[in-house]
């Protein structure tokens, strides 16, 4: 099918593309601002399904709103009437449609022909009226708040917020786009009016105050909860404003005679990931835990994982190696140690399900071997 995407190098548009390029039965083209009158034209006469993208939000004068969104599409409507075309139109409107202002009044009015040239030609007609939009490729200091706000943080440059409390309806691009796609595969309600994408609604001190924290993870390892929609959505767009210089950084490690350690990432439904390089014959470990659980993976080099009940009984012990994926578990209630028995470096990835708290370590010492300890070491004194 031959698809025409107007407005095709703006935000919307690019995610859009980028998306129906992937797709094999599709024949894209995109028109923007600076392609001439006769492209555009050839286009129309050869489009199937037409998502018609562009319009005008941020004009230099007032009346530009009428010619850049209404004006643009009733000629749009006309042409494809007078040459007995009638594909299908995918239209990006707003909410602003709704109120009593110059934009709003000019995408009202672009429904309203997109709606007559429906009625007049029995072409499908989709009508979709977006919230404020955010996602990767948006433009900073333009009409996106969150843009801004990424763009701002990512780049250290400070940030203005008049009203913290002031609430706004955010949507994600890519929940757009897969909406627009599934309109290829009539896979959406009837009707010209398409339905509501999922937003969230969020006041601008807490939209600040997410981005800033994502902004601090390098340091704070410390990840959202990406259990939450919006969270996923908003670390993508800050992540796609970070410099590709500030991509890469450093871990805080901790060395000693065993060899280094250093914390990786954590979060406080999931845990953390920590990752350590241990020197040949060096042992970690030799205590457990009473509730934290932990998974061991030997990424590189040879180990020996012992465990053994802390109340007694046989030692287990585990052959792990780099060349094989093995992970261990460890339960609570075993004292658990892990010796690099190779001749190189043993690097260790390690997920304990509880953030390490210095305060409150909830690890106790106790060898694996205690029954060769002096018996003054006992459980209740470990």
């Amino acid at each position: 099918m031959n698809i025409l995407i107007t407005g095709g190098r703006g935000f919307l548009g690019r995610n859009l593309a980028a998306q129906l390029q992937e797709r094999k039965d599709c024949v894209l083209s995109i028109c923007d601002q600076g392609d001439s009158t006769d492209d555009f034209n050839k286009w129309l006469l050869e489009a199937d399904i037409i998502f018609h993208l562009a319009g005008v939000n941020r004009p230099q004068l007032p009346h530009d709103f009428e010619s850049g969104n209404a004006g643009l599409t009733e000629q749009l409507c006309q042409f494809l009437q007078k040459n007995r075309r009638a594909p299908k139109i995918i239209f990006s409107s707003s909410i602003q449609a709704e109120l009593d202002n110059p934009y709003g009044a000019s995408k009202a009015k672009a429904e309203i022909a997109l709606r007559q040239f429906a009625e007049q030609t029995g072409a499908s007609v989709r009508i979709y009226r977006l919230k404020n939009l955010f996602g990767k490729w948006s433009r900073p200091n333009y009409n996106s708040v969150t843009a801004t706000f990424c763009h701002n943080i990512a780049k250290d440059i400070p940030i203005a917020i008049s009203d913290p409390a002031r609430e706004l309806e955010l949507s994600y691009v890519d929940d757009v786009v897969d909406a627009f796609v599934a309109e290829l595969d009539e896979r959406q309600n009837s009707g010209h009016t398409a339905a509501d994408i999922r937003s969230c609604r969020i006041q601008l001190g807490d939209l600040a105050g997410r981005i800033q924290a994502f902004h601090e993870m390098n340091a704070t390892l410390t990840l959202p909860d990406f259990g939450d929609w919006f969270n996923r959505a908003l670390y993508a767009t800050y992540l796609s404003f970070v410099p590709q210089e500030a991509l890469l950084y450093y871990l805080h490690s901790k060395s000693d005679a065993r060899g280094s350690l250093a914390e990786f990432i954590k979060q406080k439904n999931f845990g953390q990931i920590f990752v350590s390089r241990t020197k040949p014959g060096v042992t970690r470990g030799n205590h457990y835990h009473h509730t934290k659980t932990e998974k061991f993976f030997v990424l590189q080099g040879s180990g020996l994982i012992r465990l053994r009940a802390v109340e007694g009984g046989a030692i287990k012990e585990y052959s792990v190696s780099g060349c094989r994926y093995q992970v261990i578990d460890i339960p609570p209630g075993f004292t658990h140690s892990i010796t690099n028995v190779g001749a190189e470096e043993m690097v260790t990835l390690f997920w304990s399900s509880e953030i390490f708290d210095p305060d409150r370590p909830a690890t106790y010492f106790f060898p694996v071997d205690f029954d060769k300890t002096p018996k003054s070491l006992s459980l209740e004194n470990a």
